[in-house]
This record gives structure tokens, C-alpha cells and sequence, in this order.
């Protein structure tokens, strides 16, 4: 049972990051969600009492130790928050390079570092973070973000070796092309650069699929509540692929 426990989401404000704030609240867990737009996490809150929105960086540390000061400690982090932006690699600027891996790496990082030492003093805790098929596979005109979720994976296996004797589990999330905000922009992408149709766009990325599909949000969600619960307390440095079946 996991009822009473409390949880820090990041990006909880949309797609995954809201699906599984809600599962958790759902759950009996008092849930923190945070984002950098204020709106949408305030309207994630209104659909549950047991959930807090704050406005906060995940790339900014002064700010994401402020919220586990302010708001902790918590009993499961969920490093959620992620962006991708899409280009031939030999088009990536630094610029570009470094502001993906700030909010896809190093931004996880910052998420569950301060929860890090409580967790093991208190010999218990769960820290997921929610990467991709792309953190297990290549995928093309997206380096910077398959080099972050690589890293993101890599993250985990250490920080699980780190916790594996203290009750802590750290595991990831790999789902695969999920109906959210970062598909559209997608698809409006292959539309934009192959003058493809909005069927066909989708088309060819859920034929990436073998059950010819997109993950959904609470596919996602039910994953995270899984690891959160006792039914897991063995199962820790595991990246789980959410993908239909995607195989590398």
C-alpha cells in the first residue's frame, strides 16, 4: 500500500507527468506536481485535493532543493519532465545540445538528488524516472535527446549500485511514441519537413509500434504506480520498455 505516502512529479503539468500524478493521487498519495508554466499544473491540482502544484525548474538546483525543502521529504520522486527537438545532427547547435541535456539529464538529476540521502536514512523510498525507447535505441534527427535519456538510463543503473543494500529502488521508464504533447509536435514536424498528411505522419511513427499503436499516458502511470508499490520492492536498475514490443 502506498496511501498516505507522498510524491514529487515533475512536469505534471501535461501528458504522462499529469497521468501519473493523478494515478498516484488516485492511489492515496499526497502529490507535489511542478513545471515551468503555472496554468496547466494549477489545472492538474483542481482535479484532485491530494495534489500541490508549484511553478519550478527542474534545470534551476537552487529551485528544485527549495521544493524538496519546502515540500519534502518525499517517499517517491518521478523525474518526468523532457523536451526533444528535432534536426539532422550535423544542425544541432551548442546551444541546442546543451539545452537538451539541461532539462532531459541534467534536470533528472537535479529532481531526485536532494531525495537521495533521506531516502536512505530512512532505508525507503522509490526514485523512477520516466525516459524513453530512445534512452535504449538510436533514433534519427533527435541525437541530443537519445544521447540525454542514454544518459538518463546510465543515471539509474549508478544511482540503483548506490542504493541497492538501503531499501531504495531506482528504476526507468522507457516508454515508446506516447499520445502527448511531444507526439504532436512530431508529427507537425514530419508534416512540415516531408509534406506528409496528419494520417500519414502518425501512420509511420506507430508503425514503429509492433501492436501498431501508441502508448497512452496511464499505460505509463500504471507502470510508475507498479514500481511504487511493494509488489517491486526487488526490482531496482531496471529500465522497463513500454513499447509494444519494441526490440534494439
Amino acid at each position: 500500500m502506498i496511501a498516505g505516502q507522498s510524491a514529487l512529479v515533475t512536469g505534471g503539468g501535461t501528458g504522462a507527468g499529469r497521468a501519473i500524478a493523478l494515478a498516484l493521487a488516485g492511489a492515496g498519495v499526497d502529490v507535489t506536481i511542478c513545471g515551468r508554466r503555472l496554468a496547466p499544473l494549477e489545472t492538474v491540482g483542481a482535479e484532485s485535493e491530494r495534489i500541490s502544484a508549484v511553478q519550478a525548474d527542474v534545470t534551476d538546483e537552487a529551485a528544485m532543493r527549495a521544493l524538496h525543502e519546502a515540500h519534502g521529504p518525499f517517499d517517491i520522486v518521478v523525474a518526468n519532465a523532457g523536451a526533444a527537438e528535432s534536426a539532422p545532427a550535423h544542425k544541432v547547435t551548442q546551444a541546442g545540445w546543451q539545452a537538451a541535456l539541461a532539462v532531459n539529464l541534467t534536470g533528472a538529476f537535479l529532481t531526485v538528488q536532494p531525495a537521495i540521502a533521506p531516502m536512505v536514512k530512512r532505508r525507503a523510498g522509490r526514485i523512477i524516472f520516466i525516459a524513453s525507447t530512445a534512452g535504449l535505441k538510436g533514433y534519427a534527427y533527435v541525437a541530443p535527446y537519445v544521447a540525454a535519456k542514454h544518459g538518463v538510463v546510465g543515471l539509474m543503473r549508478a544511482l540503483a549500485a548506490e542504493t541497492a543494500k538501503s531499501g531504495v529502488t531506482v528504476n526507468a521508464v522507457c516508454p515508446g511514441f506516447t499520445e502527448t504533447d511531444l507526439l504532436e509536435e512530431s508529427i507537425e514536424r514530419i508534416m512540415a519537413t516531408t509534406g506528409r498528411s496528419r494520417e500519414d505522419a502518425r501512420a509511420s511513427l506507430a508503425a514503429t509500434n509492433p501492436q501498431g499503436r501508441f502508448i497512452t499516458p496511464d499505460e505509463i502511470a500504471a507502470t510508475v504506480l507498479w514500481l511504487a508499490s511493494e509488489g517491486a520492492a526487488s526490482v531496482t536498475g531496471q529500465a522497463i520498455s513500454v513499447s509494444g514490443g519494441e526490440t534494439w
